[in-house]
């Protein structure tokens, strides 16, 4: 899978959420997390190849694991099966690597490496939790399961909301990107209702794909969510200042008035870290 944008889509886009980048034929620049999530895929899968005993551990402990309580309660497989590949299957990490070598880069330089990674590592846990539940529900049956797809589908939905212009490459053939998420969605649906082959892995995709496009579409609700929270803390920062300035002054008064011999215990503190703040402020 490859991307690139046609001549009408070179001059400036304005998205409806921000300013869409522009993608040049060619390969993206790595951004650091993307480097990092390749390096780490890429590494688990041939040493565990290369070394079969490492192999033998890390697909013991680390898949998502829905045959029995205990596994299925060992949370931190919601996230490491994201790193664990069929290893006899080169495509599966193939594929899944060059989604997020070519999609991973423009979102990470449009939200920032320290937002892009719990979107990356969330949609592949929304899988995971989607596959659990209709393991749990009865309608798939239990079994492990391993991959990035999840959290690679969920790229590729947010991509196909945020930069509409982006057109990806498959099987040698430019589809438009929206074009490309129905067309997966719609798949992955059938073959989930029909419990295909790849039921397990589909119901993941699809629910990457919606972590993904949730994650886009909630943006506004967060920022005021973030902003009321943000809010709310300053006012109780200023009702704490506040009510410390009065019994500040109270004490002041007490000093004024009886002397210093006559604060408790308590107030002498008090006066005391005022008078630390007051110093530390006059050296800033």
């Amino acid at each position: 899978m490859g991307l690139y944008d046609r001549d009408y889509t070179r001059a400036d886009y304005n998205s409806k959420f921000h300013y869409a980048p522009q993608m040049r034929m060619g390969f993206p620049k790595i951004t650091p997390v993307v480097k990092w999530l390749l390096i780490i895929n890429v590494a688990v899968y041939l040493v565990s190849i290369i070394i079969p005993p490492f192999g033998r551990f890390a697909y013991r402990w680390f898949p998502l694991d829905a045959t029995s309580v205990p596994r299925v309660l060992q949370l931190w497989r919601l996230v490491t099966y994201q790193f664990l590949h069929d290893p006899n299957f080169i495509w599966h990490i193939f594929f899944n690597m060059l989604g997020l070598f070519f999609l991973g880069p423009t979102l990470e330089r449009y939200w920032g490496s320290r937002r892009f990674l719990p979107f990356y590592l969330g949609c592949g846990v929304a899988g995971a939790l989607f596959y659990m539940l209709l393991v749990l529900v009865g309608f798939l049956p239990a079994g492990e399961m391993v991959g990035a797809s999840g959290a690679i589908l969920g790229m590729l939905a947010a991509c196909a909301i945020l930069f509409p212009q982006f057109v990806v490459i498959i099987l040698f053939f430019p589809v438009p990107i929206r074009v490309a998420a129905v067309a997966f969605t719609a798949i992955y649906i059938v073959t989930l209702i029909t419990k295909g082959a790849n039921a397990g892995g589909d119901a993941a995709h699809l629910a990457g794909m919606a972590a993904g496009a949730a994650y886009v579409y909630s943006k506004s609700w967060r920022t005021k969510f973030n902003l009321r929270v943000r809010t709310g803390r300053w006012q109780r920062k200023m009702a704490r200042q506040r009510e410390l300035q009065f019994e500040l002054d109270r004490i002041l008064q007490k000093v004024h008035e009886q002397g210093i011999h006559s604060l408790t215990a308590k107030e002498k503190r008090i006066l005391q870290k005022a008078t630390e703040a007051e110093r530390m402020k006059n050296k800033l």
